[in-house]
């Protein structure tokens, strides 16, 4: 069942999201060489925690998963796609790096994703950070009123094609609210005019997830969590929550 939620209730999403973002930056001005990834995990979970908020990935133990996952942020390294667990690796100058992040204040979720290197990027992650990120603004710009599902996932579509950028079909964005992951499913690649209405009061967290080598393959790495690219090319990942509106409502901005 897909909820629509009031003004007051996507008001307070919004609190939910500034929390998210705030420890986003705070992960994202600390990465350096020499940071380990767990440093990061630490640093997120004090943002949340003086928030006042509940991280949201922690014990998070969906369906396809072996264990809970350990861990308050997911951090992907270089050919890591999604759901990279936080270890003591510690960052190289010139590492891509995709930080998730999920939180949950008064019984509501926010849940956002940023992609950056460590250190001046080269010219070839550069590009593959902005298409990404251009792909999630497309994707945001379908997010209204009386357009379909498929909206969303044609323009992010789009953009990797213009690019020739791999997409995972089987993972994508989703329903969100007073819980991280609800109905619907929100695909990266999907037909325009298709799908389920699009409402005032949804909320869908869209998040594109591109490949550098232009393939769609990946791997599940030994953990049970991480996914890799099968050519073991870069990768990125931008995610929003957002509230479906005209013009749409970004919930977790600064």
């Amino acid at each position: 069942m897909v909820e629509i939620k009031t003004p007051s209730e996507i008001a307070a999403m919004r609190e939910t999201g500034r929390i998210v973002a705030r420890a986003l930056s705070a992960t994202r001005k600390a990465a350096a060489p020499g940071t380990k990834l767990t440093d990061l995990d630490d640093i997120a979970a004090a943002v949340i925690a003086e928030a006042g908020a509940r991280p949201a990935f922690l014990g998070y133990r969906p369906a396809f998963a072996p264990t809970p996952f350990p861990a308050v942020i997911c951090a992907s390294v270089n050919d890591v796609i999604v759901h990279g667990i936080p270890t003591g690796y510690r960052l190289r100058a010139g590492d891509v790096v995709s930080i998730d992040c999920g939180a949950y204040l008064d019984g509501w979720a926010g849940d956002a994703a940023v992609t950056f290197t460590v250190g001046p990027p080269a010219p070839a992650d550069r590009a593959l950070i902005a298409a990404t990120e251009q792909a999630l603004a497309a994707g945001i710009a379908a997010a209204r009123p009386g357009n379909r599902i498929g909206d969303i996932g044609h323009a992010i579509a789009v953009v990797a094609a213009r690019h020739g950028y791999g997409v995972p079909g089987d993972f994508g964005g989703h329903g969100i609210g007073r819980h991280m992951h609800e109905d619907p499913s929100v695909p990266n690649r999907a037909r325009a005019g298709r799908g389920l209405l699009l409402r005032e009061g949804m909320a869908l967290a869209i998040e594109p997830m591109f490949i550098a080598g232009g393939g769609d393959d990946y791997r599940v790495a030994a953990d049970g969590w991480s996914l890799r690219s099968v050519d073991g090319s870069r990768a990125a990942h931008a995610e929003h929550s957002v509230a479906i509106a005209d013009p749409p409502l970004v919930l977790t901005a600064l």
